[in-house]
């Protein structure tokens, strides 16, 4: 599988980098950045053999035949619909837009062309978040509520390995939508109510800094999520899962039980990195001709969500 990845030497594109050099039947062919010197000199670094600062020339391309894109938010769809119009398979890092119109305009690309067109919800790929969903699937669990912590602190317009941004991240439509996906995939079901809270937007990004949300299911499950560019460590997302057999605490790729002990996850992927398997499902959904987990039509439910949440936020203000 010949991939390109546009945002090659971003945080994200680095983590899509790395996790294809894990993958046996597949490699980097075209890497894309907004400067010329940065991405030559990353292409060089690891030894990828074309380079451009124009996703259509990577597009035009006969050895590529998917792209991964860890580009700016704003950019998404646009982009992830550009990529399968040129008959590209294309993952687009979560969210797949911005507002729910371009969301079911993505959507509606994919079903025309065919294609494998995939939308980064790493959380359904972590082996933590697997194995819980693996016992839900068994009927050994149920959930009662998961209750999320999502923090950073980025009161300047910095990415995760702390560098300058061009564009503003934002957190509804990217750090809320990895757990209002994660919940209704988790439980099997939409948010039938919803309720959001934000505080003060910052006067230079413009947003909102701090944020409450909560759903419920129709079968009564509830998600309580705090999310906080305010917070001054430590950083990440805190998953509890709070069960009818038990509370099991998530962090990216580790589960601890409610009393701290550590679950073996050995048995659950054939990696511990959910960037990887995230990877691996994409490169084999393309394989194999079928609709890959997340696929940006699975994920569709939750963007519809965060455009109710959002409705939210404006009638509140």
């Amino acid at each position: 599988m010949r991939l390109c990845i546009a945002g090659a030497s971003g945080a994200f594109g680095m983590k899509h980098m790395d996790a294809i050099e894990a993958i046996e039947n597949a490699t980097v062919t075209s890497v894309v950045g907004t400067k010329v010197d940065v991405i030559r000199e990353f292409a060089e670094e690891r030894g990828v053999p074309h380079y451009t600062t124009d996703l259509a020339e990577s597009l035009a391309r006969d050895d590529v035949d998917g792209v991964i894109l860890a580009t700016p938010t704003q950019m998404h769809a646009a982009q992830a619909i550009q990529c399968l119009e040129a008959g590209k398979h294309v993952m687009v890092e979560i969210p797949m837009a911005d507002n729910i119109e371009d969301s079911r305009k993505l959507v509606e690309a994919q079903k025309k062309s065919g294609l494998v067109a995939m939308a980064g919800h790493t959380r359904r790929f972590n082996p933590s978040h697997q194995w819980i969903h693996n016992k839900i699937q068994a009927g050994e669990l149920n959930i009662q509520q998961m209750d999320v912590q999502t923090y950073f602190f980025r009161r300047t317009n910095t990415n995760a390995k702390g560098q300058p941004r061009s564009w503003t991240d934002h957190l509804l439509w990217h750090h809320a939508c990895h757990t209002v996906d994660l919940f209704q995939y988790q439980t099997g079901e939409s948010a039938t109510k919803v309720q959001a809270l934000e505080g003060p937007h910052h006067p230079d990004l413009g947003i909102a800094l701090d944020m409450s949300i909560g759903m419920k299911t129709g079968s009564g499950a509830l998600c309580t999520l705090s999310l906080s560019f305010n917070n001054d460590g430590p950083f990440g997302t805190f998953f509890r899962y709070i069960c009818d057999n038990g509370t099991y605490i998530a962090r990216y790729d580790d589960l601890l039980d409610g009393h701290g002990n550590k679950i073996d996850l050995s048995d659950v992927a054939v990696s511990n990195n959910g960037i990887e398997l995230q990877d691996r499902e994409f490169i084999a959904a393309i394989e194999e001709g079928r609709e890959p987990n997340a696929s940006v039509a699975q994920c569709l439910p939750a963007m519809e969500t965060l455009h109710r949440l959002e409705q939210c936020l404006e009638a509140d203000s």
